[in-house]
Order: C-alpha cells, then sequence, then structure tokens
C-alpha cells in the first residue's frame, strides 16, 4: 500500500457500492466509463491511474479524501466508528431503530476484532 492513498480501501468500497446497486464489475465499468480489465487488475491490488480513479469517484460519488493515509500511516480523519454512525444515521433507506441496531453491531465487533489486533 502506497504512504498516501490506500487503494485496497477504496476498492472495497466501491465494490459496497456496486453491490449496493445490484450489478455487476462490467456494468459498473460502462456506467463509469472505464475498462472493466482495469477493474479487476484494481481487484488484484493494482493501483488505479489518476484519469480511472476520477471516473470512479466521480461516478461513485466515493470521496477519496477518506483513503488519504498520511506520512505516518494514520488517516488524518474523524475516528472511525463516528463516521459509520453519522452514515448510519444519516441513511433514508433505514428506519431510526434499524441504525441503532446496526450501529451497536458494527461498534462490537469493531472493538472486538480491534483488542485482537493490540
Amino acid at each position: 500500500m502506497s504512504n498516501y492513498f490506500d487503494a485496497e480501501g477504496f476498492y472495497s468500497a466501491l465494490d459496497a457500492h456496486r453491490t449496493s446497486l445490484g450489478i455487476t464489475w462490467k456494468k459498473l465499468a460502462d456506467k463509469a466509463g472505464v475498462s472493466a480489465s482495469t477493474l479487476t487488475r484494481m481487484g488484484q491490488g493494482k493501483r488505479p491511474d489518476v484519469d480511472t480513479l476520477a471516473a470512479l469517484a466521480s461516478w461513485s460519488g466515493i470521496d477519496v479524501k477518506k483513503f488519504y493515509i498520511a506520512d505516518q500511516g494514520l488517516r488524518e480523519r474523524p475516528e472511525t466508528l463516528a463516521e459509520i454512525t453519522a452514515l448510519l444515521r444519516a441513511d433514508k433507506e433505514l428506519g431510526e431503530e434499524a441504525a441503532i441496531m446496526l450501529e451497536r453491531t458494527v461498534s462490537s465487533l469493531y472493538k472486538e476484532l480491534r483488542k485482537r489486533r493490540e
């Protein structure tokens, strides 16, 4: 992974977006105006060129700044759980109760996995 951009993380976010739309990678490539083979290479850990990254970010609405990494490997952004909570609470597809349930589930799992890493 580069010291400056988490390409694997961006690809994972793109995959989550694709899945939520119920489309194939080929359809995503067509809609975003990029080659399907580029997406395949990204899935194998290769980094996209700047034009491909711009096209994918523009099409998906994913903010590439969320994947910038500081020189020390630390992200210069809010705490992960804070961002997840904000996103869940803002999701119009979820009711308040569902958002709270997901928030609790994700929070619990996240904390457990962080403990294992320490």
